[in-house]
């Protein structure tokens, strides 16, 4: 019996396509437990940002976003899986979108990826993969994120008259941090000195400050959150 030849065309014929159709129709309750996991999930990836994050700039509107990524891939899933007509679709439209926003940190690209990662699981009705997934994920995050750390990072930047305000800054810097290594160091004739120092102090003490402040020759200094690649 010969074999019979399928072409294209046939893939956008009505009989080809039911075959790739899930029989299973849809319930109302079906759609609405699904998307309901999707936003009790994508709210647990929320409040783990939040608690998190170590940026200077919290954007809320961020946040609330990984709730609508994992909701809007849980819904997308649930379509493309039921229609090869539509996935192919879907596809063609999804190829022409661009992203131009600039992700600056690296662990909102991850949140980004656990979100959508998390609504695509979800879609695909593996409910308990995605709990256990998240909660994993989760725990994952909370141990390395900076709230566990005990040395905080900090550049301090310091504009000097003299060598000898300059001397006495050092001395306190590194009396008051537990490590202090020079960045970088300008030189303007007359206008002073300017150098930069990474230090790790433990928790937040600051007080340090004040006496660099106090120093006769300090025209200024700043303290600023560093975690090691971007200025927050």
């Amino acid at each position: 019996m010969e074999r019979q030849r399928m072409g294209f065309g046939d893939i956008f014929r009505e009989n080809f396509a039911e075959q790739f159709t899930d029989q299973a129709t849809f319930t109302t309750w079906g759609i609405l437990i699904t998307l309901a996991t999707a936003l009790v999930l994508g709210t647990f990836i929320y409040f783990v940002y939040k608690y998190t994050f170590g940026g200077v700039m919290y954007s809320r509107t961020f946040n609330v976003s990984l709730i609508g990524l994992t909701l809007i891939s849980t819904f997308l899933l649930l379509a493309v899986t039921h229609h090869i007509i539509l996935a192919l679709g879907m596809v063609g439209a999804l190829s022409i979108v661009r992203f131009r926003t600039a992700i600056k940190d690296p662990m909102d690209l991850v949140f980004l990826f656990w979100a959508i990662g998390s609504g695509i699981v979800v879609g695909a009705q593996l409910f308990h993969l995605a709990i256990i997934g998240n909660l994993v994920i989760g725990v994952v995050v909370l141990v390395t994120s900076k709230r566990f750390t005990l040395d905080t990072p900090y550049l301090v930047v310091i504009n000097c008259e003299n060598v000898t305000s300059e001397s006495e800054c050092l001395n306190i810097i590194k009396s008051s941090a537990k490590k202090a290594r020079l960045k970088s160091k300008v030189v303007a004739a007359g206008k002073g000195t300017e150098f930069i120092y990474e230090i790790r102090s433990k928790g937040d003490d600051t007080a340090f400050m004040d006496e660099l402040s106090k120093i006769s020759g300090v025209l200024n200094a700043s303290l600023v959150s560093y975690n090691g690649e971007f200025l927050d």
